[in-house]
């Protein structure tokens, strides 16, 4: 792989000697309008192996060697189109009259660049009439529109912060919609001003609970520790909330929203989620549909707790038409998620082209072999799109979890398991001597794998990251290996015990500190030390995966079964409780464990801001993830829109199909498939 996520054949670069003729092209010789459609049609489709005649030629060298767009460029026509093979360099394309290269090179040598590579292009699509030089236009138009979008929202902003209640409207509106990231700079400045400017007495209005909540939130979303004392102005002399707050339903809503953001120690804020979760569902039934559904998103699916990638699309229903700049936002949202979508189907094609060549589910038939679920995981963690190179690489070891953890649970024999668990450990290609055929495969993937993102990570960011990678995988096959023995042994440890290895067995800790390194954002020495020893916002990250996870194997077994999960564990160490009585239990604990990870997100903060919001959305996706737990009902928000994604990407896998591309593609198909098909069974059997 390179650097930036695409495969690299360096050798036909290498290799390649242009004409004499094209030699003096070069950066300079290159109009604005050229460079602009050469940059468009590198944005156009995504990865793929290089285009060339059958004499291994690379034209795509030729239009745009000097441009240094190379390895963007690379195959993307692939991704999308039939490309026809048997092209000759020594006659132009049907379209031209001419009747030699060097005659047509006699026009002028911009045009006749890109004329000539429309054409050849055009003359291989397997859409009729398709003109290429006007898709690059369109596209490179679209993406002016797109900037000039961002910059007109981006002259809104500053203006409508001017006033301090507009300003936290439009920043939750830009979060809401999944497009603040265009604008942090601006959203900090704001927000470090209202902190400021703001204090418990003088500014933060006692008469305006959405003001004081909306405030608390976005400030506590950035890090700032403000104290819940901001919310005592709402309480009477019993310390309880005033009752005249209970008709204020935007206020309830943005107390609720604010209280998810609470820390270990602050009642009043479990306070004020309780009282306004009481009365907003008791309200719900005295409202219009529109007031109603909000209501019931906000106790649901509160924005803190909640990936707005796939709440945004609610949003623009519910409130469009408010006011003219909320319209202009959703613009922005509407044009920023087609782009977004774009890449996340070029990067689920670079993972599949990635996991069919690797040849494991050959390999190892047993296993899961669901890339699309795996790439799921980095497309929610991972969500500016810049990020696309480290959402392609986080998918590998996120896979290799999931093979071995199917190694542990379904093929391997105790004493396999053992040895696995020793050569991992060590680490040395000669410790597989004595694993059978199957386990020496996956541990050289893993190997191999591991090695690979460490040296791309040192060439990036200066610092080889292969200890703290191979530890991390030798932990996660301890935990793993204890587990095993458990089940074999018919012996349930005791609750605790079980939560500790748990939280290991998750692979929380392996994904979070390859994304820690793949970021490659203040690595220091401390830095690397920490995040070594398991910190809190990995611990409680894990914690929470594990506890869902738990909460999904019990109701997978009928509230009934005996799978080792937490919720076994605690009826044995407390003879005589039910199931919901340890559900409860659970559920106490992903709230303790939130709070953690709250708490682990204030500044300051050792991490990154990308590493902690990476951390809080992996957190965010497991509800999805477990997608039986999480259906309400058949018109639950965030499970339709993943739905949605997973049928835009089985789309794309059809066209794939439908162009001869290939049949690599099957298994991904079936894996889209069936990702909807449960969903649509979840939503039939809550409906029966």
């Amino acid at each position: 792989m390179s650097r930036r996520g695409f495969p690299l054949s360096t050798h036909r670069l290498r290799d390649f000697q242009p004409w004499s003729s094209l030699q003096v092209m070069n950066r300079n010789n290159l109009t604005s309008p050229l460079r602009n459609s050469i940059r468009s049609l590198k944005d156009r489709v995504g990865g793929g192996r290089a285009l060339g005649d059958s004499n291994g030629n690379n034209w795509c060298a030729i239009l745009c060697k000097t441009e240094g767009m190379i390895w963007r460029l690379y195959g993307e026509l692939q991704a999308s189109y039939t490309i026809s093979s048997g092209w000759s360099f020594d006659k132009c394309p049907s379209t031209c009259s001419c009747s030699s290269v060097s005659e047509y090179l006699g026009m002028n040598q911009e045009v006749v660049i890109m004329h000539w590579a429309c054409a050849k292009i055009t003359a291989s699509l397997a859409i009729p009439n398709a003109s290429l030089l006007e898709i690059l236009l369109d596209k490179d138009e679209y993406n002016v529109k797109h900037e000039q979008k961002v910059e007109e929202v981006r002259s809104v902003l500053r203006k409508g912060g001017e006033n301090p209640l507009q300003g936290l409207v439009m920043i939750d509106t830009l979060q809401r919609l999944a497009i603040d990231y265009h604008f942090q700079e601006e959203i900090e400045e704001l927000l470090h001003k209202q902190h400021m400017e703001s204090t418990p007495t003088t500014g933060y209005p006692e008469f305006d609970l959405y003001e004081v909540s909306a405030r608390f939130r976005l400030l506590r979303q950035e890090g700032y520790s403000v104290p819940e004392d901001v919310f005592n102005n709402f309480k009477d002399k019993e310390g309880r909330f005033k009752s005249k707050l209970s008709t204020d339903i935007k206020g309830l809503m943005a107390l609720y929203e604010a209280s998810q953001l609470s820390i270990k120690g602050e009642d009043m804020l479990d306070q004020a989620a309780d009282y306004s979760a009481i009365l907003l569902d008791g309200l719900m039934m005295n409202l219009d549909p529109r007031q109603a559904r909000l209501v019931d998103s906000t106790l649901r699916h509160p924005h803190h707790k909640s990936l707005a990638r796939f709440t945004a699309r609610n949003y623009v229903r519910d409130y469009k038409g408010i006011n003219g700049w909320v319209n202009r936002l959703q613009e922005l949202a509407t044009m920023d998620f087609e782009m977004v979508q774009s890449t996340h189907k070029r990067e689920i094609l670079q993972v599949s082209e990635w996991w069919k060549d690797r040849g494991l589910a050959n390999e190892l038939k047993f296993a899961r072999n669901q890339p699309l679920k795996w790439y799921m995981w980095p497309m929610a963690i991972l969500i500016d799109p810049s990020f696309s190179h480290q959402r392609v690489e986080l998918t590998k070891p996120i896979s290799l979890i999931y093979i071995i953890d199917d190694i542990f649970d379904v093929y391997g024999t105790l004493e396999e398991l053992t040895l696995f668990t020793e050569a991992v450990n060590r680490w040395e290609l000669a410790a597989v001597e004595n694993l059978p055929y199957y386990m020496k495969t996956c541990f050289n993937a893993l190997y191999d794998i591991t090695n690979e993102i460490a040296y791309n990570i040192y060439k990036e960011h200066g610092w080889n990251p292969i200890d703290s990678l191979r530890k991390t995988w030798a932990s996660l096959c301890n935990a793993f290996l204890a587990e095993a023995k458990w089940f074999a042994s018919g012996q349930l440890p005791n609750a605790e015990e079980h939560l500790k290895t748990a939280v290991v067995s998750s692979g929380v800790h392996v994904v979070l500190v390859h994304m820690f390194f793949l970021l490659g954002h203040g690595i220091t020495r401390e830095s690397v030390n920490l995040v070594n020893d398991n910190p809190g916002i990995i611990t409680s990250t894990a914690t929470i995966l594990r506890l869902w996870d738990d909460l999904g194997s019990a109701k997978d077994e009928d509230q009934g079964g005996h799978d080792g999960s937490y919720i076994d564990c605690y009826m044995k160490d407390h003879k005589g409780s039910s199931v919901n009585r340890a559900r409860e239990q659970v559920n106490r604990m992903i709230s303790d464990a939130w709070k953690c990870l709250n708490q682990e997100c204030l500044s300051p903060n050792p991490f990154s801001t990308s590493f902690t919001k990476g951390s809080l959305n992996l957190a965010r996706m497991v509800p999805l993830i477990n997608i039986g737990v999480v259906i309400h009902n058949e018109q639950d928000n965030n499970v339709v829109h993943v739905n949605e994604e997973m049928q835009s990407i089985e789309a794309t896998v059809r066209k794939r199909k439908a162009t001869h591309v290939g049949k690599e593609n099957k298994n991904l198909q079936a894996q889209a498939g069936n990702v909807i098909s449960n969903v649509a069974l979840a939503q039939r059997a809550r409906r029966e």
